[in-house]
């Protein structure tokens, strides 16, 4: 007996269902099925995260995790995101990134007096602003393609400012005002970034689960380093 696959794929043509009508349930189906697989990565990103956590892994491993996915990111999965393989692919994406957060919790955790509860409001704030959002692009049905060249270019300048900075640390130069300044400008794109796949599911741009998993999963891991860096500034630590 074969396995049901729980990412039903989208009507092709030729499918009894025809015009305006096979149109909406293709575009239902990629959506379904990216909220789907992107709830089970985020599950399965928590628990690595969590066993990073607790065999207490060196904070150096966190860079590692983060050059092997971006590995995968750039060259595996545009390669695989139409089979069966890319979902896969996905998984070990996020997995190695939650493996990777794991040090970096444990840090904000052990450095801070309530680094708990800069972990957890920094969680629910990621998971609150996720949900309006995505809640906001599919309930409203707007464009916002739009957004896409200033989404794109703000985050190759905020990319680059990161850059400028994490040098400027390893000389021994600390800008603080940078560094906050960049978190908030990935927050802000951030946001910018769900409104934007979300829509381009909704609007029928995108229509591979698997690409669009993956550029959410992004925003709301992007989203959540940000708003940890942010509050962790707001608590007092240098």
């Amino acid at each position: 007996m074969s396995t049901p696959n729980p990412f039903r794929s989208v009507p092709v043509a030729g499918s009894s269902t025809t015009g305006a009508g096979r149109s909406a349930l293709a575009t239902n189906t990629v959506l379904r099925n990216t909220y789907l697989l992107l709830s089970a990565t985020l599950l399965f990103s928590a628990l690595m995260a969590g066993l990073s956590m607790a065999i207490n892994v060196p904070r150096g491993l966190s860079l590692v995790c983060s050059l092997v996915s971006m590995g995968l990111l750039w060259f595996v999965v545009p390669r695989t995101a139409n089979s069966t393989s890319g979902i896969w692919v996905v998984f070990a994406v996020t997995g190695l990134l939650g493996f990777g957060l794991g040090p970096i919790l444990n840090s904000y955790i052990g450095r801070f007096a309530n680094g708990s509860q800069i972990v957890m409001t920094a969680f629910g704030l990621t998971g609150t602003i996720f949900v309006g959002l995505s809640a906001f692009a599919v309930k409203s049905g707007r464009d916002f393609s739009f957004m896409r060249g200033m989404i794109t270019g703000g985050i190759l300048i905020a990319f680059v400012l990161s850059i400028g900075a994490l040098i400027a640390s390893l000389l021994g130069y600390h800008f603080q005002p940078l560094v906050l300044a960049v978190s908030a400008m990935f927050a802000i794109l951030m946001c910018g970034v769900i409104l934007l796949e979300t829509s381009d599911v909704v609007k029928g741009y995108q229509t591979n689960y698997v690409l669009a998993t993956v550029g959410l999963y992004l925003a709301i891991y992007n989203l959540f380093v940000s708003l940890l860096q942010l509050l962790g500034f707001a608590s007092g630590d240098d």
